[in-house]
């Protein structure tokens, strides 16, 4: 099974420690975040992982290579030329990310991990959640946040809204936000690999509209909306999860209870 962890991040919020070191191998409970991803990863069956480089590659590289890729197929994707946030690393992935028929599915999936998300989800519950013909799954749970995704009754996304500003991205006209489904987005999707087809295409309509196209960096929750109304992308709510975004130090003390509690 397939997926890519996101680990190029500049973790900016992380300062100092990302002064000297990338977010990935920042420590938790003693070990890199990303030897807790991967390692969460493998005990569910993933064994072929693309890994995004640009902030420090070279040391997640020897990490990586030190520990012998943790016994499973390992590929960098290496953005060190240029951050292409997280749309552009999906795309730029490609190569690695789109075999037909990975993993026995008929179309071909991944999973999209970002590196800086610990939780105790089970990955196999997630998957068999997730909806055959669906352009993408995304994990999101019923937590506070100012950003938050917005789904209809079938859980569809509609839209996404953040609260703090009062901003509504949504593709469709009209859309009442406070009738829709309000929830937050966990860092983690399941994607088909049937998305590179759709940037491509939405690429050469754009061309022919005369707007700009995708490009090389873009954020996915832009494209994911962009393409919800034609695509259809559904969220699957994870009850009771405990999940840490170690995106910031003042996470970190919470990482790391929960990091104990899942060695």
């Amino acid at each position: 099974m397939k997926a890519m962890i996101f680990a190029a991040g500049l973790g900016t919020r992380l300062r100092p420690l990302t002064d000297s070191l990338p977010k990935a191998l920042v420590p938790l409970c003693g070990k890199p975040l990303l030897y807790h991803v991967m390692m969460r990863l493998k005990s569910f069956g993933y064994d072929e992982i693309v890994v995004n480089v640009h902030h420090f590659a070279d040391m997640i590289e020897q990490y990586l290579l030190q520990e012998g890729n943790f016994g499973m197929k390992v590929s960098i994707s290496d953005e060190r030329d240029l951050l292409r946030e997280t749309g552009g690393g999906i795309r730029h992935a490609r190569k690695w990310l789109e075999e037909e028929g990975s993993h026995g599915m008929a179309d071909g999936s991944f999973l999209v991990h970002n590196v800086d998300i610990i939780s105790d989800l089970d990955l196999a519950w997630f998957a068999s959640e997730c909806r055959q013909g669906a352009l993408a799954n995304l994990l999101v749970s019923d937590r506070k946040t100012s950003r938050y995704l917005l789904f209809d009754r079938d859980m569809r996304l509609v839209g996404w809204q953040n609260v703090s500003t009062g901003e509504v991205r949504t593709p469709y006209r009209g859309l009442d936000p406070d009738s829709c489904r309000r929830l937050a987005f966990s860092g983690i999707h399941h994607i088909s690999d049937r998305i590179f087809d759709v940037m491509d295409r939405y690429d050469r309509e754009a061309e022919a509209l005369g707007i700009d196209p995708l490009g090389e960096r873009f954020p996915i929750m832009d494209f994911y909306l962009k393409v919800a109304a034609d695509c259809p992308i559904y969220g699957v709510e994870a009850r009771n999860l405990h999940l840490v975004d170690v995106g910031k130090l003042q996470s970190l003390r919470e990482a790391e209870a929960l990091c104990s509690s899942l060695l």
